[in-house]
């Protein structure tokens, strides 16, 4: 039985975010045993621009959908444009990141659909007789659930979790065939506008799909301690992090936040320093492959789940790992 998935792009300022190469690289290994196809969706202007990419990624067809009103997330255009694409390339899988957005327009498209979802997948397989399967952390990170899509319910729609997916080697030479799509409605027609999209004067990585992250935590004791953190993420070339106590006492914006009520991450290296390790913010980040945490109280949650622990004043800690990554670097 063939298999043909689609993926949705997410793109931001004209780039395809690293979330959607992964997925790309999952698509192509789902297809492969069936020969099956892989299309990619692509919205906003210059959205034909990321075929090449694309192609050498893994897709052997593009739909575009470059009206101007997709330059920014606009839900119920996306979802429309989503569902339109799956009915046009008769797919049997549909793939997105497991971002703010893959996770929206995701149950939304579904919905239209008239199929359910699965969603932050840490592991997927493709059945030979149809349906999808995945594995996904439950409990916060504590189990793992079985979920499926039966043979019967076509597509299949699913999110995967940015970062767990390894990126697939680009194929020099590939070339994908471009279809062009009229928008799913008019922009005076949405009921949900994003009228612009402000960004911080010194543009950070997001955690969510940052390989490297560097939380803080009460430990820092006050806001402008989170220099010691920031210092260390830039020598990292990581993303800065936080914990919800930190958030909530207004130190650090709630984009940086990571457990249950924030981001989910699942980095290559995760550093807690000054974090007690609360369920609720293991559930965030209990995921990453190597969790070192840095904290004076040697009795904290947090050193059960670190591969490395370090027991001391992270005022002096901090400042030496800084300084010893940067003259590696450097040498």
């Amino acid at each position: 039985m063939t298999c043909n998935v689609l993926v949705f792009a997410e793109r931001r300022g004209g780039e395809v975010k690293r979330p959607t190469l992964e997925i790309l690289g999952v698509a192509r290994r789902l297809v492969e045993p069936s020969g099956g196809r892989v299309d990619v969706l692509a919205l906003g202007p210059g959205a034909g621009a990321s075929a090449e990419l694309l192609a050498r990624h893994g897709a052997d067809r593009l739909f575009v959908c470059e009206a101007e009103f997709l330059e920014l997330y606009a839900p119920e255009a996306y979802a429309a444009a989503l569902a339109d694409a799956v009915r046009r390339a008769d797919a049997d899988v549909v793939l997105l990141a497991g971002t703010l957005m893959g996770r929206d327009v995701a149950p939304r498209a579904a919905a239209r659909l008239g199929v359910g979802c699965l969603s932050d997948l840490v592991e997927v397989e493709a059945p030979a007789g149809g349906g999808l399967r995945g594995r996904r952390p439950v409990y916060s990170g504590k189990a793992y659930a079985m979920v499926s899509v039966p043979a019967t319910v076509r597509p299949a729609v699913a999110t995967l979790r940015p970062n767990v997916f390894p990126l697939p080697p680009p194929v020099e030479g590939r070339s994908a065939e471009v279809v062009v799509l009229e928008p799913p409605m008019k922009a005076a027609d949405l009921k949900v506008r994003t009228s612009r999209l402000e960004k911080p004067a010194e543009q950070e990585v997001d955690v969510a799909e940052a390989s490297i992250v560097v939380s803080g935590g009460r430990g820092l004791k006050a806001p402008e301690n989170f220099s010691l953190v920031r210092d260390l993420a830039r020598a990292l070339g990581g993303a800065v992090g936080a914990s919800r106590a930190v958030v909530d006492a207004g130190w650090i914006p709630h984009s940086h936040q990571v457990g249950q009520t924030g981001k989910v991450v699942s980095a290559n290296l995760y550093v807690a320093c000054g974090i007690s390790g609360a369920i609720q913010h293991l559930a965030g980040m209990s995921s990453s492959k190597v969790i070192v945490a840095v904290n004076k109280d040697r009795e904290a949650p947090i050193f059960k789940a670190a591969n490395y622990g370090i027991v001391g004043d992270l005022f002096e800690v901090l400042p030496k790992l800084t300084e010893e990554i940067l003259k590696i670097k450097s040498s």
